[in-house]
């Protein structure tokens, strides 16, 4: 499933997927799996990418959007 949560963190604090891809220690194309729904990151990087974004890997990967409003930027 399209990982719409970290495409929207991504784009909101005006990184590119290599930004955070350098940023998080996997490449580019990972970053683009993994948003496409294509990838599952292993633990480790679930942590590091929600550290990065400052949210709880929970919300990130596991809860489910029940709705747009739900989806919410963090700066």
């Amino acid at each position: 499933m399209k990982n719409d949560r970290m495409i929207a963190l991504r784009d909101s604090n005006n990184l590119t997927q290599e930004q955070l891809a350098e940023a998080v220690g996997l490449s580019q194309s990972m970053i683009a799996h993994i948003e496409a729904g294509r990838k599952e990151p292993s633990k480790k990087f679930k942590i590091s990418i929600a550290k990065h974004f400052n949210v709880s890997v929970e919300w990130l990967f596991y809860e489910e959007i029940n709705d747009q409003k739900s989806l919410f930027y963090v700066s």
